[in-house]
């Protein structure tokens, strides 16, 4: 229950900044992005939800800070009985905004509904994220499930931009991007998702990201690797707990 009162005063206090903030907003414009990635294996927070090539698209739409959308996880293979077929689609949104007087700190608010086709389990979450415009770009996330989880899922980022590190061809300049993360989740996170009754470091995520510009398109190749770090979940992933995947990503805004 405290758990629970602290979520929504952080959250009630988050809403009053961001509405004071929207106030001083002077002109907004509508976009919108579209996504489309390629990767060797689909792993969200330590947990491979699918160990062959998948395929995850997306698209939003955003005005000012607000932006909604929807993004899917289709598999390529039929190593898990699914080729060619959707095993997730979420539902998102979000408002990104500065808070008067801080800056270079942005902030975010959302909520996302995993929606899975085809069996039970689907769950909702909602979450706060901060970042800082220093050095490293350190970034904190707070995730809550308000469904079939009820538990709190913490991530720590830094990533740093190496600038362009060689050009492939005339005026296409390919930059190197490291990014790390560290995942913690709660008693009842862990509890749900891995089975084990403590909170604990969940996941400790490490990638380099070639990004480029061909045709109008961001186009990023990627290596990742990924390690559960608690010695319990360890146990409980019933795999290597220890993995390495690639993958390429397509972006363009309008």
């Amino acid at each position: 229950m405290m758990k629970k009162c602290l979520t929504l005063l952080a959250a009630i206090s988050v809403i009053t900044v961001f509405a004071e903030s929207a106030k001083a907003e002077e002109k907004n414009s509508l976009g919108f992005d579209i996504s489309a990635d390629f990767f060797s294996k689909y792993i969200w927070r330590g947990q491979v939800l699918t160990d062959d090539p998948v395929f995850q698209g997306g698209a939003s739409a955003t005005y000012g800070g607000l932006s909604a959308g929807i993004w899917g996880n289709l598999d390529l293979t039929s190593a898990n009985g699914e080729s060619g077929e959707f095993t997730e689609v979420d539902y998102f949104g979000e408002y990104a905004f500065e808070i008067p007087g801080i800056d270079g700190v942005g902030f975010a608010v959302g909520f996302v509904n995993y929606h899975f086709p085809g069996v039970t389990g689907d769950t909702s979450e909602i979450y706060w994220s901060a970042g800082i415009d220093m050095p490293l770009k350190p970034s904190v996330s707070v995730s809550y499930d308000i469904d079939e989880i009820d538990g709190i899922y913490t991530s720590f980022a830094i990533g740093h931009d190496f600038g362009t590190i060689l050009e492939v061809a005339e005026n296409m300049p390919v930059a190197m991007e490291f990014g790390a993360s560290l995942g913690i989740g709660d008693e009842d996170y862990n509890n749900g998702y891995w089975g084990t009754d403590d909170s604990g470091l969940n996941d400790l995520a490490l990638s380099l990201a070639f990004p480029m510009e061909i045709g109008g398109w961001s186009v990023t190749p990627s290596v990742n690797y990924v390690t559960l770090v608690d010695s319990d979940i360890r146990s409980s992933d019933h795999k290597s707990s220890d993995y390495f995947y690639s993958g390429i990503s397509f972006a363009k805004s309008f």
